[in-house]
């Protein structure tokens, strides 16, 4: 809100209505009554002598009220003209109240800093004997670090150090290593420790895998695409007047995007890349030029890379060479595609028109009302350890409400889009987002745009594909949001009269992730019910085909040559809820009817409303494929109750419209087999960390990690439990997705709600809460906190000065698009 300099309270006007209706049925007072005359009889109206009286008294009423009103007026104006000009006051910043000291506990849980990142990498030069080269120059034939990420300690270990005052656990680095240059080329992570300064490391993949990860599973790297682009624009100037004729190019000012999986099976590595017109300053995914080209990029000798095939206008040719035969015979049906002017191109996000005004400005009077230390934020009761995952993203660890540990992760898994299209590129594209770097590129938020103006903001670290560590400053913010809704309410108008209620305030945790086209806002919300909310949007581009024949039957044309291309989003999240302890049981509840003899007249029959009571036993209970019904209530619950003598439970609360992920049929839906659920709980165990792996975008037809695996009919009552959430929706491309898809409709999420967990809703000692009876003055401060808005919000924040620095962070860190 912006502060106004000048706030006046609206006069009070007692009602004319509610006076007659309090006087009604009295008898009239004969002083001020009498008979109408007949004036064109010549009979005066009666005066009374009490009626004179009151004209008299009413003409001195009239000049004071006149005399205090012109005062009152000469006081404004002096008002306004002693404080034109001047500034409101700056905000002054009143630090949050002290919640619970942590004494750094929550760094058990800490990314690694760039420090410990460059100590690993000096250890592995130094220790693993082999020749290493920097990712950011590795050809497939070379040795070199991949990735560094922190190795998380076992959650036993972890909560002896948090809840039983253990030995804090040995901080320790995850390396994924590529190794081609060796006899049989392999992907090895080792654990490196301690930090920060190692001295040991052991190889951990067997342990997690079974054995060495084949070579061809690596995902690619910004390198590999570098080199592909050298070969497509070799091959592209073996056809110069086809180009000419379709494109208005010579194919240097064409850019490629690329697909996934590369194949059709283990050890394929055949990607096809979609050509666009590229066009600075707006996004190329919607200037398809209608050519298409497979790559075979599999040899470790980038010289033994061929191209395989193109496409062009529905049709498949051999070789760039037999498509420009093809023209040159006019035996091809070229689509001219002009070359699009910066000024007109489809899909700009230049403004239109000039700035206007600006709109509402959300600020903190008194400062932020949270505090962060270290990687921890606490609010109002709430406790959060956040951090994030250079490949699966954003993940929250030890979300504590009142003290009480409520989630011990809470984790972003996986993004999918799976399109449907009847070009190559998009019939077979099957984005697996963690294979790319899903936290990776998290790039820096706008301030005032991507978060609030005064939101906290903070800088994320990595290393991947790299020796140097880079930093994504600015990438991840937090920030107290007013929702402009009551949490609760009630206007009491029946036996008494009072209003009270509270404002629906909430702390955010926010990142933005850029993968290739789409930009999805990552959400995690505290509110103070003790719900912790989660939720996914997504914008940013389309991903779109060149238009030709039965186009529309995968979607809808959105410009010339432009189709945007049908496809399917699909969400995962861990979340190990430990609801008053680690040990927990699932509990549903449904409705039903049952018919029963009405009691007070045993001639007739009611259909009663009744719940039915479940706790599923089983992990394949608590199963839920896509489309199956669920229960309405499902929970978490604890073996201990409430004062009520209810479990004390949390309740998962799901809000998605996902349909089928990919046929149980499909060679490849193993390696995405999560999306089979909307909910799957499990048991919790060490080797079952993540549902799906980096590995299994490049070999899902024999997925490294397969989320079906972990269903296996084991008990799940009083056990460490995990739920496994899948939300999604199905996103059919039309005109108002250009230039931009937007937020709205476009959200998904689920709650973590609590259920009989507490005795009664815990925002009651919320200091926000409003409560006035008709009793009492609610313009006064001491009775209404609202009313003390006005002298203590009237002040103007301190905004610093708008900088950004995101682009820097290009020239770092390579594009996942084949740029």
């Amino acid at each position: 809100m912006v502060p106004s300099k000048l706030q006046t309270r609206p006069p009070v006007i007692s009602s004319g209505l509610f006076s007659a209706e309090k006087n009604e049925g009295k008898k009239p007072n004969p002083a001020f009554s009498c008979e109408r005359e007949d004036s064109a009889a010549g009979n005066p109206p009666c005066r009374t002598a009490g009626a004179l009286s009151a004209s008299a008294d009413m003409n001195v009423k009239t000049v004071l009220i006149l005399l205090v009103l012109a005062l009152a007026t000469i006081f404004a104006l002096v008002c306004v003209l002693l404080t034109r000009g001047r500034a409101p006051s700056t905000c002054q910043h009143r630090p949050p109240g002290q919640e619970d000291a942590d004494a750094g506990h929550s760094l058990v849980f800490a990314d690694l800093t760039p420090q410990e990142l460059l100590q690993v990498v000096r250890y592995l030069r130094g220790q693993l004997g082999v020749p290493l080269v920097d990712a950011s120059r590795a050809k497939p034939s070379d040795n070199c670090i991949a990735s560094v990420t922190v190795q998380l300690p076992a959650k036993a270990e972890v909560l002896r150090f948090l809840d039983a005052g253990g030995a804090r656990p040995a901080r320790e680095a995850l390396a994924v290593l590529h190794f081609g240059n060796q006899p049989e080329p392999n992907i090895t992570e080792y654990v490196v420790g301690p930090l920060p300064m190692p001295t040991y490391h052991r190889d951990v993949t067997v342990q997690k895998y079974g054995g060495k990860v084949p070579y061809h599973r690596r995902p690619v790297t910004g390198r590999e695409y570098m080199d592909i682009n050298v070969l497509i624009q070799r091959e592209l100037r073996k056809a110069p007047q086809v180009l000419a004729a379709c494109c208005d190019s010579d194919g240097t000012d064409l850019t490629i995007l690329t697909t996934a999986p590369r194949g059709f099976k283990s050890g394929d590595r055949a990607t096809w890349f979609v050509l666009f017109h590229a066009v600075t300053g707006t996004g190329y995914y919607l200037s398809p030029v209608g050519l298409e080209v497979l790559v075979e990029h599999r040899d470790l000798h980038i010289s033994r890379w061929s191209l395989r095939q193109v496409f062009y206008n529905g049709r498949y040719f051999a070789s760039t060479q037999e498509l420009e035969d093809a023209f040159l015979t006019n035996s091809l049906e070229v689509v001219r595609v002009e070359k699009p002017r910066v000024d007109k191109v489809l899909g700009s996000m230049r403004p239109r028109r000039p700035p206007g005004s600006p709109g509402p400005l959300q600020y903190e009077p008194q400062g932020p009302r949270y505090s962060i230390r270290d990687n921890r934020v606490t609010y109002q009761g709430w406790s959060i350890t956040f951090g994030m995952d250079p490949n699966s993203g954003p993940r929250l660890f030890d979300i504590r409400y009142r003290g009480e540990r409520i989630v011990y992760e809470l984790s972003l898994q996986e993004a999918l889009a799976l399109y449907g299209s009847n070009c190559p590129g998009g019939m077979s594209t099957r984005y697996l987002d963690g294979s790319f770097g899903i936290g990776r590129f998290a790039y820096e938020l706008v301030r005032g745009l991507d978060c609030p103006y005064m939101a906290t903001y903070v800088d994320q670290h990595y290393l991947v594909e790299s020796e140097t560590p880079k930093t994504n400053q600015n990438s991840l913010c937090i920030f107290e949001h007013d929702t402009a809704l009551p949490l609760r309410r009630h206007f009491s108008d029946s036996h008494s009269s009072y209003y009270g209620g509270l404002l629906k305030n909430t702390l955010v945790i926010r990142t933005v992730s850029t993968l290739i086209n789409y930009d999805y806002i990552w959400d995690f919300m505290f509110h103070g019910s003790g719900a912790v909310e989660v939720r996914v949007h997504a914008t940013g581009y389309i991903s779109s085909a060149f238009f030709h024949g039965q186009g529309t039957k995968y979607g809808n044309r959105v410009g010339p040559h432009t189709l945007g291309t049908m496809h399917l989003h699909h969400i995962h999240y861990k979340v190990d809820l430990d609801v008053d302890g680690q040990l927990n049981s699932l509990e549903t509840q449904n409705t039903a009817y049952e018919l029963v003899k009405d009691p007070w007249s045993l001639e007739n029959t009611i259909e009663r409303l009744y719940l039915r009571r479940e706790r599923l036993e089983r992990e394949d209970k608590a199963a839920f494929p896509l489309n199956a019904p669920m229960p309405r209530y499902l929970s978490f619950a604890s073996a201990k109750p409430n004062k009520w003598g209810h479990s004390r439970s949390y309740r998962i609360q799901i809000n998605s419209f996902a349909g089928e992920h990919l046929p149980v049929s499909s060679s490849m839906e193993r390696s995405i087999s999560w999306g089979r659920y909307q909910l799957a709980v499990t048991r919790r165990k060490e080797e079952e960390p993540t549902s799906t792996s980096v590995y299994n975008q490049n070999d899902p037809w024999t997925p490294t990690v397969a989320f079906a695996d972990f269903i296996d009919n084991e008990t799940i009552t009083n056990e460490d439990l995990v739920a496994w959430i899948s939300v999604g929706f199905l996103h059919i491309p039309h005109a108002e997705d250009v230039p931009n898809t937007v937020t709205v409709g476009n959200g998904v999420g689920f709650f973590l709600r609590p259920y009989n967990y507490f005795d009664e809703d815990p925002s009651v000692d919320s200091p926000d809460s409003v409560y006035f009876s008709s009793e009492q003055d609610a313009g006064a401060c001491g009775v209404n906190p609202l009313a003390c808005l006005s002298p203590n919000a009237a002040c103007a924040p301190h905004l610093p000065p708008f900088r950004y620095g995101g682009f820097l962070n290009l020239s770092l860190a390579p594009s996942p698009d084949g740029l």
